[in-house]
């Protein structure tokens, strides 16, 4: 069986500016992959890493580690929580263990480029039987493959050896496919009837680290697009964490990380009895409301033709009971996992 990987090189705009999808380049190549070779979408995200092959249930692991130095013993880790150990010595714990160490290493605040590889290095388990040797075809998604998509095919394609939870890896990357961060959602949204069959869609993507949207038309071309480096779920904690309610509380700021963790556990500071949730509409109102703002602003002559707003992304939650009861909004359920399940769905999978 002869398949076509295509990467997809979109242009993206940064720092607030848009450009259109017709500028993009796209390098097609042609791979022949056994047909047992496995397939995983990945989705990297700056909260969590966002991981399916199609025969379970999407997994994720909070994309926080702690580098141990050589004469630390590492705490217990598990597949949620794993232990990355390199040829050279170096070893990551990843996930909610690296809590129970010192000044773990927040994705949101570093460039996920450069963790390409760790990030896989995560996410990738036994497969049935416990077999650790084997190829793979990998499905990514970056919010801006024309600046990063052939660095993140560098980075994954070929042969990764090391170790993990203490078994030994040896995977061979066949083919890595490229795709715009929040288009797996919209996929996944139309193979659900949520997209209408005509108009325009404008998927809000609000991730850890950043928001992003893409109008689509609809033959499932995006034509425009806008990428902000800045202005997800991270910079609402921050703004959270200087608030007096808890700093002095606390006797001491706030971490805006574990503010974002409180974003999913009934809005408490980690094991404390602190909570925002009875004065966080005074910091979220405002943070939604520019960000619609702006995709109003820049997709104000398309609005005619725009018949569904579609909000997916790990932070859409925090502003889904707003958009009930407007019908040209919808939210995506499951959020977290929208868009690695409609990566998938671009290679044929369930």
């Amino acid at each position: 069986m002869t398949t076509s990987v295509s990467t997809t090189l979109a242009p993206a705009a940064t720092n607030g500016r848009s450009t259109t999808a017709q500028k993009a380049a796209t390098k097609t190549r042609t791979v022949q992959p056994s047909a047992t070779t496995p397939i995983l979408a990945l989705d990297a995200g700056n909260y969590d890493l966002k991981f399916c092959n199609g025969h379970s249930h999407p997994k994720a692991i909070r994309s926080v580690r702690y580098q141990l130095p050589q004469g630390r013993d590492a705490v217990s880790y598990s597949n949620a929580s794993p232990l990355i150990e390199l040829p050279d010595g170096r070893r990551y714990h990843f996930g909610a263990q690296s809590y129970k160490y010192r000044r773990q290493q927040q994705t949101v605040i570093e460039n996920k480029v450069d963790l390409t590889r760790l990030h896989l290095y995560a996410c990738l388990e036994p497969l049935a039987g416990g077999v650790t040797e084997y190829g793979l075809h990998l499905i990514v998604s970056t919010p801006d493959p024309l600046r990063n998509g052939e660095a993140i095919q560098g980075e994954l394609l070929g042969l990764h050896e090391f170790t993990r939870n203490g078994l030994d890896f040896r995977v061979i990357v066949e083919s890595v496919t490229v795709e715009r961060e929040g288009m797996g959602a919209y996929y996944y949204a139309k193979a659900q009837g949520v997209i209408p069959d005509n108009g325009y869609t404008i998927v809000i993507d609000i991730g850890g680290g950043t928001w992003l949207t893409r109008l689509v038309d609809a033959d499932s071309e995006v034509i425009d697009e806008n990428i902000l480096d800045r202005g997800g779920t991270y910079e609402l904690a921050v703004a959270i964490s200087f608030d007096r309610r808890l700093t002095d509380t606390l006797g001491s700021s706030a971490d805006p990380c574990i503010v974002m963790d409180g974003f999913r556990v009934d809005h408490t500071y980690a094991d404390t009895d602190l909570s925002w949730a009875d004065w966080l509409d005074e910091y979220l109102d405002p943070w939604f409301k520019g960000i619609f703002q702006t995709v109003k602003a820049q997709y104000t002559p398309y609005m005619p033709r725009v018949t569904r707003f579609l909000v997916t992304g790990g932070g859409s939650h925090l502003i889904a009971d707003r958009l009930q009861g407007h019908p040209l909004f919808a939210v995506m359920g499951d959020p977290q996992f929208a868009n690695v399940r409609g990566l998938l769905l671009t290679a044929g999978e369930v």
